[in-house]
């Protein structure tokens, strides 16, 4: 038996119905740049999914989608506020900074959540010209420790950054993945939370590529839309990432395969507590964290298809496609190094 990936949910195949709807947009010829029919038909699903005032916007990738969406929310003197574990901070290299010109501010977080407190302190002014002005605040949902923000600690967190003048962005390369979790909705966790824009992740979902930024503040469509453009970000034949989209957004495609990703993560926790390894923090999206001896680390990620997180941790991510087959073999990996 081969076994699949789990360095990361981007190691994953793509879902039949995404790759069959890539083909079905290749049928034929279609205007450029998102003027074609697949792309009104998302635009249309985005409404009724997000809400009625929601614009979406195919992307290239994750990173993409974030620097797209904080541009937006920022201008030139203005710095993003978020957690030191932020996808944004940690693993977008130098992209905000070189191509968003983005000044990040970031605070200590457990378990990678930003407190409304540690928010408050953090988008505090001193109002001098010599320093940015905090005005956005980035969550990462689910985060890049596996954890969760639930729609009522969004909402509390976007009550601080708007009493305060700021604006909301989450990244939600896993949105689906929290939302499953968590058996809410997509707008509950953005629209209805408070949220002011979201990168939309479809690829660690079962896409073949390509993500999306929502505008759910109409006021950030025009500026969504041309920062696209000028962050080259703006497919020409954007029909084929819309495709995937509008696949995962149809009849909840997006939530079946984020709970299988899910279901397959905790059953990769319990083999590990049962062998008395349990994960180093909460299991409550698709992420499993696993220690390790350090002096062992090389041999693990030589031996078993996780990703080295630090000197003592390795991260487990499950896919759409992971299997228990696949789990039972990965714990199998995995064990003769615990304990």
């Amino acid at each position: 038996m081969t076994t699949r990936g789990f360095t990361s949910d981007n190691a994953s195949g793509v879902h039949p119905a995404v790759l069959a709807a890539v083909t079905a947009a290749g049928e034929g010829h279609a205007a450029s740049y998102g003027a074609d029919t697949v792309t009104a038909a998302l635009a249309e699903r985005a409404r009724e999914v997000f809400g009625p005032d929601a614009r979406i916007f195919p992307v290239f990738n994750g990173t993409g989608a974030n620097i797209v969406a904080a541009q937006a929310l920022l201008q030139r003197w203005d710095a993003l506020v978020t957690t030191d574990r932020a996808h944004l901070v940690t693993d977008e290299s130098t992209a905000p900074q070189l191509v968003g010109g983005i000044q990040t501010r970031t605070v200590p977080a457990v378990d990678a959540k930003i407190t409304p407190d540690q928010l408050a302190a953090a988008l505090e002014d001193d109002g001098s010209v010599h320093h940015a002005r905090p005005a956005a605040v980035s969550l990462t949902q689910s985060t890049e420790l596996g954890t969760t923000y639930t729609p009522d600690e969004l909402a509390a967190l976007a009550a601080v950054a708007h009493g305060r003048g700021a604006r909301v962005h989450v990244d939600g390369a896993r949105l689906a993945n929290a939302a499953a979790r968590l058996g809410t909705s997509l707008r509950a966790l953005t629209t209805d939370a408070g949220v002011d824009v979201v990168s939309f992740g479809a690829t660690k979902n079962g896409a073949m590529f390509g993500d999306a930024v929502v505008v759910l503040d109409p006021a950030l469509a025009e500026p969504v839309d041309r920062l696209r453009k000028a962050s080259t970000q703006l497919a020409s034949k954007m029909r084929f990432v819309s495709a995937q989209l509008l696949a995962l957004l149809t009849d909840d495609l997006w939530r079946d395969n984020a709970a299988r990703a899910n279901a397959a993560a905790d059953l990769l926790a319990d083999r590990l507590t049962a062998l008395g390894a349990p994960p180093r923090y909460p299991v409550q999206a698709n992420a499993v964290f696993v220690a390790v001896p350090p002096a062992a680390l090389p041999r693990v990620v030589a031996q078993a298809p996780v990703l080295a997180w630090d000197a003592g941790t390795v991260r487990a991510v499950a896919s759409f496609d992971t299997t228990p087959e696949d789990v039972e073999a990965l714990v199998a990996q995995l064990a003769p190094f615990l304990g």
